[in-house]
């Protein structure tokens, strides 16, 4: 794919926030920024609601009315005094169908228990006390206020999580349409940059929306491969679903009833993305098309009988799919999972409280994780007693705090910065993020380790984080000291939705060794995009290979670590880097670094080799198995011809396989030589591919000396194994 240069706009208009936004109380309401917060606490015993704010207005009353939701059509009044207090000794039952206007002078505040446990960042919406359209009408005015859906939001600090609580008495959250998601007709709901909607059902089917659209924003809305940053999960959609997406987007646990010829429907034939990822997913009545999509990855999903094709260009892999389109060059159907676990989420349990469900493990897994009856095998944790809530604003040091009393991290939507590294170093914690929320690496000199380590130990789950570095660091994740060895085959590792981002944001030069480093065993990845940015923020060409410097994307030292879903792209050498045993990935993508300036400074095994393969397994590696594999020459940034010779190296040993290679050549005059091993062709005439390469007779790489981070590359502190 070609991904363009986009500028940043100066100016982002505001966010309509809960608790902490004044509203003038005049017939054409305005909302307005402003720091007046309000506090609620719920009284259980006696079942009474009282709110308290700091003063506001010039003169009279406070007003305060009530509605059961922040945009309930109806809100009463509950009472007015002088005081900067009330309690409400009749609420509605259930204490989070409670949200307070307090008026004063024209101005007006809100206070909700959601808002004081989530923050200004999480949108709930319910339909018991709102219209159908309601929920559209708000996530699509923030979507156009701040540029979620253009080049203005593509580097926005800004995050956002819509949460829909499920319908009751055979309500919708579909005000009608028709036609297709991308169509005016179908009033869709469009999602943005770094934006998330969940339903917060026990099944997907308990959340109904009407129809769901990611609009591309390049080529007059032909090119969707920036199309970045954004999820969904938990719900069903009733009449189309477009996801119109490239890389770091997730589609999980979802039931569709319709959807558009091509998934990603722009109305354009000419479309084209660079996606994706959809998982544990049901689709009940038309098989989709991914037309336009240079690749993708689908797991564990149900389409509708069928034998025709579904679309994609160069590598689509769909594994513990029923029904799925029948192999062929581009098309590898995998038969079962290995092993899985799917990705913890936030929903309200039949007693009214917020909980996180975190499924089982599961193997040899085909089909969905749930049914419409039962939300699937795993455990329920309480949320306001088993974690830690993060609101934008929270440190490192809080955030550690937590972890150390024995809390799961529930991150919020927001701009994490960290003076040092979140430390994981107890068993079974949990890291959850919404709304894609940051963690990142501020321009100075405190963090200089990364964004999140983690200890040797049983059960650890990552999900839905992306991290982001402004400063120089060793790794951006690193999960296992140096040296791990224990056995976690009882109870894996997760790393589910997780974006390692270097550049594209920051002006500061920053160089990092690896964005991700796995040392534990058994570590289970569950769609990654591991990204040293082609385009940002900043002037790019020369500078940014200066600029913006990391080695590897993913180093995996491990034994018996599975991937699903690796996106990794544009690193100045090797890749991937595989040195552990039994090493398995299922669908890996990646275009090599576009701006490397010459053949002479980007050269590998000792010079002797024109540039790095994307994907490396090291000689000493005995037993290794990956299929579904794409690299894609773009040379761009350079005055000459930059070659790399291999997509792919490989060890020639009986125990070590790939399958389902490809490569070609979308830009630039550079090409990839070889697929792999010196074998297979070049992209110089076009699209090359290699279905097996299994101890073949293509040359075996030089043996090597590799440099990996260790124990000296950071400070004692950050070992935290005693």
């Amino acid at each position: 794919m070609i991904k363009k240069l986009i500028s940043v706009f100066a100016a982002f208009a505001v966010l309509l926030i809960l608790c902490s936004f004044v509203t003038s109380n005049s017939s054409d309401e305005k909302n307005q920024e402003n720091d007046l917060k309000g506090k609620i606490v719920y009284n259980k015993k006696k079942h009474n609601i009282t709110i308290s704010w700091p003063a506001f207005g010039s003169s009279g009353n406070y007003t305060i009315t009530r509605g059961g939701s922040r945009l309930a059509s109806d809100y009463v009044s509950v009472g007015s005094t002088s005081k900067l207090s009330f309690t409400d000794n009749k609420p509605n039952t259930d204490k989070y169908e409670n949200y307070y206007k307090i008026t004063r002078n024209d101005i007006t505040i809100i206070i909700s228990l959601e808002n004081q446990i989530f923050g200004g960042n999480m949108y709930f919406y319910d339909r018991k006390y709102e219209k159908a359209e309601t929920a559209r009408t708000d996530i699509n005015s923030q979507f156009g206020a701040i540029g979620l859906g253009g080049s203005n939001g593509e580097w926005t600090t800004k995050r956002q999580a819509y949460y829909f609580k499920a319908n009751v008495n055979g309500q919708t959250y579909d005000s009608g349409g028709s036609g297709s998601a991308s169509s005016v007709e179908a009033n869709s709901i469009e999602l943005g940059f770094y934006s998330h909607i969940g339903g917060l059902g026990k099944v997907p089917s308990d959340v109904k929306l009407g129809s769901v659209f990611t609009r591309p924003h390049l080529s007059g809305g032909a090119n969707a491969t920036c199309t970045f940053w954004r999820s969904i999960e938990n719900v069903e959609v009733m009449r189309d679903f477009a996801w119109t997406v490239s890389q770091s987007t997730s589609a999980r646990r979802m039931l569709i009833e319709s959807t558009s010829k091509y998934i990603s429907d722009i109305g354009d034939t000419n479309f084209w993305g660079s996606g994706g990822f959809i998982a544990d997913t049901h689709y009940t009545s038309s098989r989709p098309n991914w037309g336009g999509q240079q690749q993708w990855y689908t797991r564990n999903s149900i389409f509708p009988s069928g034998s025709e094709a579904m679309g994609g260009s160069y590598n689509m892999v769909w594994q513990g799919c029923v029904n799925p389109p029948q192999a062929d060059e581009a098309n590898s159907p995998v038969p079962t999972t290995p092993i899985i676990r799917e990705k913890p989420f936030l929903f309200i349990d039949k007693d009214g409280e917020y909980k996180v469900f975190v499924p089982s493990w599961q193997k040899d897994r085909v089909g969905i994780s749930w049914s419409t009856t039962d939300m699937g095998k795993g455990k329920v944790q309480d949320l306001l007693t088993d974690w830690y809530v993060t609101k934008e604003g929270d440190t490192d040091l809080e955030i550690n705090n937590a972890l150390k009393a024995g809390k799961n991290i529930f991150f919020t939507p927001g701009h994490y910065t960290l003076n040092a590294p979140i430390q994981v170093n107890r068993k079974d914690a949990i890291l959850l993020g919404a709304g894609i929320a940051s963690v990142t690496l501020e321009p100075s000199e405190k963090n200089t380790w990364g964004c999140i380590y983690t200890d040797d130990k049983d059960g650890i789950i990552i999900s839905g984080l992306l991290m982001d570095s402004f400063n120089s660091t060793t790794y951006q994740v690193r999960i296992g000291n140096e040296g791990a060895n224990a056995d976690h085959s009882v109870d894996p590792i997760l790393l589910s939705d997780i974006t390692c981002r270097v550049g594209g944001v920051q002006s500061k030069n920053i160089q990092i060794h690896a964005s991700m480093q796995i040392n534990s065993n058994n570590v289970v990845g569950d769609h990654f995009w591991l990204w040293r940015a082609d385009h940002g923020s900043q002037k790019g060409g020369k500078a940014r290979w200066l600029r913006d410097r990391c080695k590897n994307g993913l180093i995996v030292t491990g034994n018996d670590v599975t991937l699903y879903a690796l996106f990794t792209e544009h690193y100045q050498e090797y890749e991937v880097l595989w040195l552990g045993e039994r090493g398995r990935t299922y669908f890996f993508q990646n275009e090599p670094p576009y701006d490397a300036p010459n053949q002479a400074s980007w050269s590998s095994q000792e010079g002797k080799v024109d540039g790095y393969a994307a994907f490396k397994v090291a000689n000493t590696v005995k037993e290794h198995h990956t299929i579904g594999m794409g690299s894609y020459a773009v040379f761009t940034g350079n005055d000459g011809i930059v070659n790399k010779k291999n997509g792919f190296e490989i060890p020639n040993s009986p125990n070590v396989k790939l399958e389902k290679m490809c490569i070609t050549r979308f830009a630039g005059s550079g090409n990839i030589l070889n697929v792999i091993n010196g074998t297979g062709g070049s992209t110089a005439t076009g699209v090359k591919r290699v279905a097996l390469y299994n101890n073949g007779a293509g040359t075996q790489p030089y043996d090597e000396t590799f440099d990996l981070p260790n124990r000296e590359s950071y400070p004692s502190y950050i070992i935290m194994e005693k």
